[in-house]
């Protein structure tokens, strides 16, 4: 099938930077200083103050819109849904956070009542992540072990083990929620933008590998000593360790926990994708999780698995709310480490989960205040005994699937969770572990089937797969904390490298066009003898300056300084000939009498004087340096008479680029050959003027607003271009 080609003309002037600016008035505008943006942000005024109130309070404006007829019955389904799910998954990441079980409810009720008011994400399900479990849990872990000396910290005299690991954890996440507040406040929410899809993605895969080996215990009924030490050697030796153990204590399994596991899995997993192949048609999701819990429940009780087969059960619930404690500042300085990559990981999820949503159903979201909805969330969820909050893609597909339209039925899930915690929860305490071990496995089936990535990436983007497998390691080996910032390096070291060494090329006209392609690329191109044009696809700065002028040196052939250097010695050779009558002027130029040459010795004083414009004052004649010389002197030949630089993909420069920038151009210059740069930001030109760019020898005339302009401008100054350019003259703009 012919695509069908239209075409255009455009008949206008050739155009300089200079002629465009004589022929178009520019709009100068006053450009606001440091001071007049710092006293815009403290000045305040009615309007700004209601839309300050709006932003903080986001409840306040979809409240407004919300339509009660069309979304509440959606909301209590949604909620209802969620809550059950919510629940379980509550109680199952709990044992990540290696806290007692009822601890989970109150992670999704808590945190989800001020995100209801400060949250900007009207889908997200609030609660608990296993991978912030897990980080939370090796802090727990290390501060307070199952087998050994806990920390020397003062709150924890007169406190069992228990109630240890709750003040840990409630201090971690009180400090990972100050963390979070901080940055919301500071403005700062733009730093998720540095946590890539690929790095998150080797990250969350390499946790959740860490999280299976951690519920492994639970599943074959194991008994596997706690480890202390840093998060990284925690989390590190953790998954070592535990594997060393299991290994050893394989023939110990208990057969109850592995079957009642493998069946839990096995028909979770079958419902789930039975529920995601069905969606469309599905009201709301079949809540196997809490189907199977509930059966669970039942059969434990009925056949006393405790008793009879030495199944660990959950044990003792705790019903109702406890009293606010305050959080430790010894906890604080001992865990301040570990808090900081907590925030980062939780907001980041939290955030790149609420984006995708916000996407689907046209809505925006403000990171600064999802910062600080998290924090007050968090610091608001310590001070009752929960643990670090932020959201779960699988809670919140079915929050979002199931007909939620807001945080309504947020709240309505909270409602559920506080229901269980105050009336229901003795219910629950026959519930084998080994099946909220299950459920936290099977329900990593999302991260860890991120694993498919790297195929994808091979084919697409290798620096990119570099990130993932760099990440997904160092997680894995170094721990959770270490991995994300080795990964966050190795992310911005692939930026650096990607500008750093960018693709250079030299452009050839297009036959009968205005466009201009690489030359290695197609066939039906016109380049013309004497012209060479280059273009960088990156931003120009200090690290690839000298990359830039090695490949524009590949490009043309030569050297322009070490010619200037060769043609200068030349000279001086010649005017000390000239002056011993050693060099004759004839009808053809310069003749050498005396056929010995003498090599004149290399004289360092005078090395400046050779990187100078070639000074033809004491010479009778002109010299064409690509002609023979006499005295057997030697130059490099200089086959080009025009340079065009294609700025168009060059976005900045910094001074050391600027400064580098115009002593190439000047080697060029004084080499004769004229350079011309096309395509330069109108920002780039002010700081070239404003960084003193311009002289007596680089001139803003050598500036055009396009390729082609610069290309026609060459064509019309030189007359040896215009016979062999017929073609590229007459196409028309």
């Amino acid at each position: 099938m012919m695509t069908l080609r239209r075409r255009y003309v455009v008949d206008r002037s050739l155009y300089s930077e200079d002629s465009f600016a004589q022929n178009h008035s520019k709009l100068y505008r006053q450009r606001k200083t440091t001071l007049d943006h710092i006293k815009q942000y403290l000045t305040c005024d009615s309007e700004r103050a209601k839309k300050t109130a709006l932003s903080l309070l986001p409840v306040v404006g979809w409240m407004r819109n919300y339509r009660i007829k069309e979304w509440l019955l959606g909301d209590i389904v949604s909620g209802v849904s969620t809550g059950l799910v919510a629940i379980m998954q509550g109680l199952a990441f709990s044992l990540l956070a290696s806290l007692p079980p009822s601890y989970g409810l109150y992670t999704a009720f808590f945190p989800v009542l001020t995100y209801f008011f400060l949250g900007t994400s009207q889908h997200i399900s609030v609660g608990s992540f296993p991978v912030l479990s897990l980080m939370v849990g090796a802090v727990v872990t290390r501060l307070v072990p199952q087998n050994g000396t806990a920390a020397n910290i003062t709150a924890f005299d007169g406190l069992n083990m228990e109630d240890r690991r709750v003040l840990v954890a409630s201090s971690v996440t009180f400090l990972m929620g100050i963390f979070q507040l901080a940055m919301g406040v500071l403005q700062v929410g733009f730093i998720v933008v540095y946590l890539s899809d690929t790095l998150v993605s080797g990250f969350t895969t390499a946790a959740a590998v860490h999280i299976v080996v951690s519920q492994l215990k639970f599943v074959l009924g194991l008994e596997v000593a706690g480890i202390t030490g840093p998060l990284a050697d925690v989390v590190r030796v953790l998954l070592l360790q535990t594997l060393k153990d299991i290994f050893i204590q394989i023939t110990s399994t208990n057969i109850c926990d592995l079957v009642t596991s493998i069946v839990i899995m096995v028909v979770v997993f079958i419902v789930k994708e039975i529920n995601d192949r069905y969606k469309a048609k599905l009201p709301v999701p079949v809540p196997i999780e809490v189907i199977m819990t509930i059966i669970a429940c039942g059969v434990s009780y009925a056949f006393n698995f405790e008793e009879r087969f030495g199944v660990e059960i959950v044990g003792r619930m705790v019903s109702g709310y406890q009293s606010p404690i305050a959080p430790n500042v010894e906890v604080f300085q001992e865990s301040a480490v570990e808090a900081f990559p907590i925030a980062i990981v939780g907001f980041a999820v939290a955030f790149s989960v609420a984006k995708v949503y916000s996407i689907k159903h046209d809505y925006t979201i403000d990171g600064n205040q999802e910062l600080i909805a998290f924090g007050v969330s968090n610091i608001f969820g310590a001070s009752f005994r929960s643990f670090a909050a932020s959201t779960a893609l699988s809670r919140t597909a079915i929050q979002e699937s199931s007909g939620g339209k807001t945080q309504i039925a947020g709240l309505i899930s909270a409602m559920m969770a506080m229901i269980v915690t105050l009336a229901l929860g003795f219910l629950l305490e026959p519930l084998p572990r080994s099946v909220l071990g299950a459920l936290v496995i099977v329900n990593l089936k999302g991260m860890l089937m991120q694993v498919r990535d790297i195929p994808y990436l091979w084919r697409r983007d290798k620096p990119d797969l570099v990130v993932w497998l760099v990440t997904f390691v160092a997680s894995i080996f170094l721990g959770l904390d270490l991995g994300l910032a080795v990964g966050l390096g190795v992310e911005l070291l692939t930026v650096v490298f990607r500008t750093q060494f960018p693709r250079c090329s030299v452009l050839v006209n297009i036959t009968g066009t205005d466009l201009y392609r690489d030359r290695k690329d197609y066939l039906s191109t016109q380049e013309l003898r004497g012209l060479k044009i280059f273009r960088i696809p990156s931003p120009i700065y200090f690290a690839n300056i000298e990359f830039f002028r090695d490949k524009l040196v590949e490009a043309v052939g030569f050297n322009p300084l070490r010619v200037l250097r060769k043609r200068n010695k030349a000279l001086r050779k010649m005017k000390k000939l000239l002056k011993t009558n050693k060099l004759d002027i004839t009808e053809n130029g310069l003749k050498h009498l005396f056929h010995q040459t003498t090599e004149e010795s290399e004289d360092e004083s005078n090395m400046k004087e050779l990187d100078q414009p070639t000074d033809f004052k004491d010479l009778p004649v002109q010299i064409n340096w690509n002609a023979e010389l006499p005295a057997n002197i030697r130059v490099p030949r200089v086959d080009i008479h025009s340079l065009i630089l294609d700025f168009a993909a060059v976005s900045f420069l910094d001074v050391s680029a600027i400064k580098a920038l115009k002593t190439t151009v000047k080697e060029f210059l004084r080499v004769d050959v004229d350079v011309y740069i096309a395509s330069c930001d109108v920002y780039i030109l002010e700081k070239l003027h404003s960084c003193m760019f311009f002289d007596d020898e680089i001139q803003t005339s050598m500036f055009f607003p396009t390729l082609h302009d610069a290309m026609l401008y060459v064509l019309e100054t030189d007359k040896h271009l215009r016979s062999e350019s017929h073609t590229l003259s007459n196409t028309r703009m």
